[in-house]
């Protein structure tokens, strides 16, 4: 097996220029199947509220669920860093319960590293979590999160203002101390930019080419997920077309009688 991957060796990956590879996972399955494969983080998203649980949007996932999941993933996981996301209103009310929530997903969730989302107006809290010792990835631009503020899951940064603040956002992030930040929904000229300024991994999530490494949602990339198709997805699997097509077999084979056969009963 490869070295168990850390956060001062995603770090190093940037500085060797090697790109790095994150997927979401929400249970011990999928998180087996992803780190047997090879990829360096897994991210128990707070996506997880739309795919798992089937809500419009991630504002009504818990600490409590966070935590929940992410123990689930911790389990399967042997090789790559697992990191946390810190669900809303878990760290923007202030510090002391940020500090507090985000030691739960590592003290009871087994979480390497948390995510939250927010630029300046997260500086201190970033700052304070990082100093006990606990390793932040950031997040700015399309935050979903914001998604009421923003009227929807639009692309930030096109307009100059945008820019700028999107720009000081990803700038606060590395200064409070993060390790990583995701970029997401953001021109792919914006997102060069930040990566080049920053000596903190980019990972990308719809910000094009250039950031130091990319992140997807799985149940989007395997195609188990249909209800919304962002762009900037590419489907390298069709899941739910496969799973649809075994589940019909199965019913087909019990109703004829087929299933159970011989070499599937006791004597």
């Amino acid at each position: 097996m490869a070295d168990k991957v850390t956060v001062p060796e995603i770090v190093r990956k940037k500085q060797r220029g090697e790109k790095i590879t994150c997927l979401t996972a929400y249970d011990y399955s999928f998180a087996r199947i992803l780190d047997d494969a090879g990829v360096d983080m897994l991210l128990v998203g707070d996506s997880l509220g739309c795919v798992v649980q089937g809500h419009a949007n991630t504002l009504p996932v818990t600490i409590d669920e966070m935590i929940y999941h992410t123990r689930l993933v911790v389990r399967g996981r042997k090789r790559a860093l697992v990191i946390g996301d810190m669900p809303f209103l878990s760290y923007q009310v202030n510090s002391e319960e940020a500090l507090r929530n985000a030691g739960r997903l590592l003290q009871e969730g087994g979480a390497e590293a948390v995510k939250l989302e927010g630029g300046v107006a997260m500086r201190e809290t970033i700052a304070k979590i990082v100093a006990v010792g606990i390793p932040v990835m950031g997040h700015v631009g399309l935050t979903p999160q914001s998604v009421h503020s923003f009227g929807g899951y639009k692309i930030q940064g096109k307009e100059k203002s945008q820019r700028e603040a999107v720009l000081r956002d990803a700038l606060a992030v590395q200064e409070a101390g993060a390790f990583s930040i995701v970029l997401e929904g953001m021109p792919l000229d914006l997102a060069k930019e930040i990566t080049e300024r920053l000596t903190i991994p980019t990972i990308g999530i719809g910000a094009g080419v250039h950031c130091d490494g990319q992140v997807l949602v799985i149940h989007d990339m395997l195609g188990l997920f249909d209800d919304f198709r962002p762009k900037f997805v590419k489907r390298y699997a069709e899941l739910k077309n496969v799973m649809n097509g075994a589940v019909k077999e199965f019913i087909g084979e019990v109703r004829e009688q087929k299933f159970p056969a011989q070499e599937h009963s006791f004597k």
